[in-house]
């Protein structure tokens, strides 16, 4: 369970779990034990097929190994070896939803395992998106690069990882809470109260929204809302309001001063100026949603419960495109295919731009471990083709010999003629880096764009009957 630090009328930061000591444990070997950890943190389902996976001092393609032997190294010069001894440090971050890329947390946990560890210790840092935050995993070998120490986790270390994830966040101007206060609840579940505005906060922003359209008469500010998904209920004197998706409504003079009816007449006749609240929620549009095939679903079990919904469902979201088609100039069939293959163009030709950058960047962080693992170890590897390739050099030096075999073997599956320095290394991948997030936010709205015109176009077709009209051409087709 994560670590959660929240403050009364703050915001959240960086949460953080405390550092978890990783054991053998029963039945296993050290080398076996490695590898299920970093194979876990690597799963490539969960950090978008490996490309968000960083390692310092080591490959993450072979640290299992490289691990195991830095245990060995240790065990040769200090004497000291223990049963179910700690092998490596786990440590994980959580972002808050929408505040920093993938990309960006990764970089973070990167600066963060930098400047807790003093570049003592080999680390990996994995990005994992397969949840609603995302969220780092850090793993650091136990053994020093030199082999002659080990981390100690030391009394107040939670205090501490958490003071320097704020440090972190200030600088990245991320937010910080302060006068940190432990919550009771999981991340995600305070996360998930915390995150939505209330719906008296999206009342009054869609209100604001409606008066600047300017309508003449309190009832067109209804029908606005009303168009915009909301519901607008009266009983006797005393009106309500209810947003889309909540179960009950809420009377207009609990929004607070200038929501009232009263107040809004005296706005819509021009004797009162309208200031919208500055904490106003930002309204966003209700997202689309495909119209459900009621019959499927009735042969498939659903009751008549379910029917009545369906068709309620059903009716709001036809009412919603034809409403997205009118807003757009009376847009018709014909133009929406033509914006919906447009959006989806413009998505897919981002979406290769930064993976092509995303794909390099990874290559490059790759090449630059090799390539100074390649000339830390060339004196020790030119020794052992001296020795005629002994097999006691071979004993004293394997680690070392391991590791410029590894680098050797980088160079020739990339099909490298001349190794390339590590300062053009840094400045390439530093350039495509700013390249990727210039791209990025263009990329995100390109998506939503797209996502959003080709759930009005399926709708469409739905309400047009095109995809009845295929089906029984393609029928026809197949009888003829």
């Amino acid at each position: 369970m994560y670590c959660v630090f929240v403050a009364k009328g703050g915001v959240l930061h960086i949460a953080t779990t405390c550092i978890m000591p990783l054991h053998t444990g029963k039945g296993r070997k050290v080398g076996r034990a490695i590898s299920d950890i970093i194979d876990y943190i690597k799963n490539p389902e969960k950090t978008d097929d490996g490309r968000l996976i960083t390692s310092y001092e080591c490959n993450s393609r072979i640290a299992d190994a490289e691990f195991l032997f830095t245990k060995k190294r240790y065990a040769d010069i200090t004497g000291r070896q223990q049963e179910n001894d700690v092998i490596a440090y786990h440590f994980r971050q959580s972002f808050r939803p929408g505040e920093v890329t993938p990309e960006e947390a990764n970089r973070i946990g990167v600066e963060f395992a930098q400047r807790f560890l003093k570049g003592r210790h080999a680390f990996i840092v994995c990005t994992h998106i397969d949840k609603a935050h995302t969220h780092n995993h850090i793993i650091w070998n136990s053994t020093t690069l030199d082999c002659s120490r080990k981390f100690r986790n030391f009394w107040g270390s939670t205090r501490a990882v958490r003071n320097l994830s704020d440090t972190i966040c200030i600088e990245h101007r991320l937010s910080v809470i302060e006068n940190p206060k432990r919550h009771g609840k999981s991340y995600n579940k305070w996360l998930g109260d915390k995150a939505k505005p209330s719906q008296r906060e999206l009342l009054r922003t869609a209100i604001d929204t409606a008066l600047e359209k300017h309508p003449d008469t309190i009832d067109e500010l209804w029908a606005m809302l009303q168009e915009a998904g909301y519901e607008v209920k009266r009983r006797g004197k005393t009106v309500s309001l209810q947003a889309p998706n909540h179960k009950a409504p809420a009377r207009i003079s609990s929004l607070g001063e200038g929501y009232s009816e009263s107040d809004l007449l005296a706005i819509l006749a021009g004797k009162k100026v309208h200031t919208p609240r500055k904490k106003a929620a930002v309204l966003e549009a209700p997202k689309p949603s495909l119209l459900i095939n009621i019959q499927a679903k009735l042969d498939a079990g659903k009751g008549a419960g379910y029917e009545q919904w369906a068709k309620v469902f059903n009716i709001k979201q036809i009412a919603q495109t034809m409403n997205f088609l009118r807003e757009n100039s009376g847009m018709d069939y014909d133009e929406l295919v033509r914006q919906t293959d447009a959006a989806a163009a413009r998505f897919n030709t981002l979406s290769a731009q930064i993976k092509a950058a995303e794909t390099r960047m990874a290559e490059i962080a790759v090449l630059k471990t090799q390539v100074i693992n390649y000339a830390k170890t060339r004196k020790i590897f030119d020794g052992y083709k001296a020795s005629r390739y002994s097999k006691k050099y071979l004993a004293e030096h394997e680690a070392d010999i391991l590791l410029h075999r590894a680098a050797k073997k980088t160079f020739n599956d990339m099909q490298l003629k001349k190794l390339p320095t590590v300062k053009s290394l840094q400045a390439e991948y530093a350039a495509l880096l700013s390249e990727k997030k210039a791209a990025y936010s263009e990329y995100r709205q390109a998506r939503d764009e797209m996502k959003k015109l080709l759930v009005y176009r399926a709708n469409a077709e739905r309400i047009l009957g095109k995809d009845v009209c295929e089906a029984e051409k393609e029928k026809e087709h197949g009888q003829r």
